[in-house]
Order: structure tokens, then C-alpha cells, then sequence
């Protein structure tokens, strides 16, 4: 046992605060009726979020190679204090937006810094072959910590509107607290080009262009990721449009992150007892079903077929990012794990507002309704594309 082991318990923690999201659960709600935004705005304002994350998602990643995953995580911790705090003064579109704008740029340097911290702790005990199940187990502390900081915001927004976001505050300085305690294991943070340009432009033709396994595996975690992604900012809406009670969202929200969190701790063991082919295809189902109950089914308790979303979405996480690790070489890992959340949030940046509209323009169902379509077209050419360049591991399974 080496001295960079209490690295997991405080990343468990981290995971944990970093989520526990007291405004998650009334945030739409916040934005329609304390700021008086539409939906096109809404998810205009969230294209916006993916783009200041976006600008600086890659650039931070190599940073955190660079100088470090603590430092990072230092750095957005910083960000995310001061973003959260802005939202206690916020009265207008312009203000929410440097908000979001505040909190994109957090999430950006968190954003593979953890995991890469996770997976090169495993790495100095030689224990990598854990990292999917620890991965999981940090999914399921971070989805637990939304859980509990939604289980009751809908009766602290009720009783107080920017209660949830003076909690919030306080939250991420405990989480800078806990970053500072962490250690950085040993590593190769060399680069091989000329500069740091051409270094990350080596990296991502490698991502991209070389590495046709990894290339594979992004796009299709990309989209299996928007496809659990769109309910995120939806399902308030459409629990308003069913008549959904305003004590049931903080619980509903809670359920929905539990499941997150039930499934990311059952991930590895499901991949293990399903392979590759049998989780894709799982993966696949799981969205098809979730969006035919909330596009075609709907009423009162439609909302609870998101849980079908979410329960992918904790499954997924974990495999995913364990592909991706394995694949990445270590001086760059913090580096492609943000070129994966880049590819994310330019798809949502994208697709996004144009989703926004339609839900404005023909009512959320039956925007869930027509994505369901838009699934069904764009999975199938990406499951083949995941299969036929990483064969090796299938046929490892079969």
C-alpha cells in the first residue's frame, strides 16, 4: 500500500460534493419562473454552457497532464464556487449566462482530471485492472450525492427560491477543501513534438485519426451520452405539462440519480457477465424503450421511463471510460478523456437548441417522441462501426 492510496476515498468524497446539486432538481423551474426563460432558451443557454466548456475542454485537459490533476481540480473547484455564488445575484438571461459560463469552465477541468487521477493512483499499485470497478463505485458516490442534494429541493425552492444556491456554495468550498488534501502519483508528463500545439494536435489525430478503436468507441459513447443527456433538462417541463405535484420533483429527481448510482455500482459486473456485444445492445434497448414511454406513453407517471434512461447511463459510464483508458497512453490521458467530453458538448451544442425549439414548438412528449426516431436511425451505423473495429474484445467475449 503506497502513500498515494488515500487518493480513492477523497476522490469518492470529491464525486460526492461535486454532485450534491441542491438547485438540480428546480433549475428548469428556476429559469422559466424566477428568471422568465422559454425553453429555447433554456437549452440555448445550455448550448452556451457546452461551449464555454468546449473552449476550454482539451486546453484543460492538457493542462491537467501537464501540471498536474490536482491542480485541476483546484483550479475548478475555484471556478465553481464563484459560479455558483454569482447565481444567488442572477435576475436576467445575461446573468445566468456568466453563471453557466463560470460553471462550464469548472466542469472542463474536471472533466478527465478525476478519473485520470483515479486510473494513475491504480497504476502506482498496479491494480488497473480494478479501475472500471472503482470508476463505478465513484459514479455511484457522485450520483448518490445528487440524489440527496435533490430529495428536497422542491420544498426548499418552495419555501425559498435561492435557498438551493446558497447551499450550493457552500458545498463546492468543502469540495476545494478535500481537493487540496490529494496527492499526484509519479508519472511521464514529457511531451514527444516540438511544442505544446503540436503535441495536442498529435494527440488528437491519435484520438481521431490513428486509433481507429478509440475513435470508435468516442463517437458511440457520444452518443449514447446526449441520448441520456436531453431528458436532463426536459423531464421538468414535461412533469409540469402532466400535472406532476412540485413536492414530488425533489423525490423524482432523487430516484433518478439513485438509479445512476445503483447501475454505475452494478456496471462492472454486468460487463463482465454480458461482454461487449451484449452491454452495446443493452445500452441501445435501453434508449429505445425510455424514449417510447416518454414520447408515446406519457401521463402522470411517464416521467418515471427517464429511470430507464438514467439506469443506462449509470451502466455506461464506467465501461466507456474504462475502453477509453485502455486504449490512451499515460503522458496524455487526462487529454483524450476531454477530447471524449468535447466531442459530447459539441453535439449538444449542435443538436441542443434545435431540440429546445421543438419541444417549445409541439410540447416536450412529443419532442421525446420524434427523438425516439432520431435514435433509431443514428445507433445501428455506430454499433456497427464499435464491433467491427474492436472485434479483438468480442471475440474475447464470445
Amino acid at each position: 500500500m503506497n502513500s498515494f492510496h488515500s487518493n480513492i476515498a477523497k476522490l469518492y468524497a470529491f464525486a460526492f460534493l461535486q454532485r450534491t446539486l441542491f438547485p438540480m432538481a428546480i433549475i428548469t423551474l428556476f429559469w422559466k419562473d424566477h428568471i422568465g426563460l422559454s425553453l429555447s432558451q433554456i437549452m440555448l443557454l445550455q448550448s452556451i454552457f457546452s461551449a464555454a466548456s468546449v473552449l476550454l475542454e482539451y486546453p484543460s485537459g492538457y493542462i491537467s497532464d501537464r501540471l498536474g490533476y490536482r491542480t485541476a481540480l483546484t483550479i475548478a473547484t475555484v471556478l465553481g464556487t464563484v459560479g455558483w455564488g454569482f447565481y444567488t445575484m442572477a435576475d436576467s438571461f445575461a446573468d445566468v449566462l456568466v453563471a453557466e459560463i463560470l460553471l462550464g469552465i469548472s466542469l472542463s477541468f474536471i472533466s478527465g482530471s478525476d478519473s485520470a487521477l483515479l486510473f494513475e493512483t491504480l497504476k502506482e499499485e498496479k491494480a488497473e485492472g480494478i479501475y472500471a470497478r472503482l470508476e463505478g463505485r465513484m459514479n455511484g458516490f457522485s450520483q448518490t450525492g445528487e440524489a440527496l442534494g435533490a430529495l428536497f429541493a422542491g420544498l426548499m425552492y418552495a419555501a425559498a427560491p435561492l435557498l438551493p444556491f446558497f447551499l450550493q456554495v457552500g458545498v463546492w468550498a468543502l469540495a476545494f477543501s478535500v481537493v487540496r488534501t490529494m496527492k499526484e502519483p509519479p508519472r511521464d508528463t514529457s511531451i514527444q513534438a516540438r511544442s505544446h500545439l503540436a503535441e495536442a494536435l498529435k494527440v488528437t489525430r491519435y484520438a481521431f485519426l490513428e486509433n481507429r478503436r478509440l475513435r470508435a468507441i468516442i463517437l458511440l459513447n457520444t452518443v449514447l451520452g446526449i441520448a441520456s443527456f436531453y431528458p436532463v433538462w426536459l423531464i421538468q417541463p414535461y412533469m409540469q405539462q402532466h400535472a406532476v405535484p412540485l413536492g414530488w420533483f425533489g423525490p423524482a429527481w432523487t430516484g433518478a440519480n439513485l438509479t445512476v448510482a445503483l447501475f454505475a455500482l452494478a456496471s462492472h459486473r454486468a460487463h463482465v457477465t454480458m461482454g461487449d456485444r451484449n452491454s452495446i445492445l443493452l445500452f441501445c434497448a435501453m434508449i429505445l424503450a425510455g424514449y417510447f414511454g416518454l414520447g408515446l406513453i406519457g401521463g402522470t407517471f411517464g416521467f418515471l421511463f427517464y429511470y430507464i434512461l438514467t439506469a443506462m447511463r449509470g451502466l455506461r459510464g464506467p465501461i466507456f471510460l474504462y475502453y477509453t483508458q485502455v486504449e490512451t497512453p499515460s503522458a496524455n490521458r487526462a487529454s483524450i478523456l476531454s477530447l471524449q467530453s468535447l466531442a459530447f458538448r459539441l453535439m449538444f451544442i449542435a443538436t441542443g437548441p434545435l431540440v429546445g425549439k421543438l419541444a417549445d414548438k409541439v410540447g416536450v412528449q412529443e419532442a421525446f417522441h420524434y427523438l425516439l426516431y432520431a435514435f433509431m436511425i443514428t445507433l445501428p451505423p455506430l454499433v456497427w462501426l464499435f464491433f467491427r473495429n474492436n472485434q479483438r474484445g468480442i471475440e474475447a467475449d464470445a
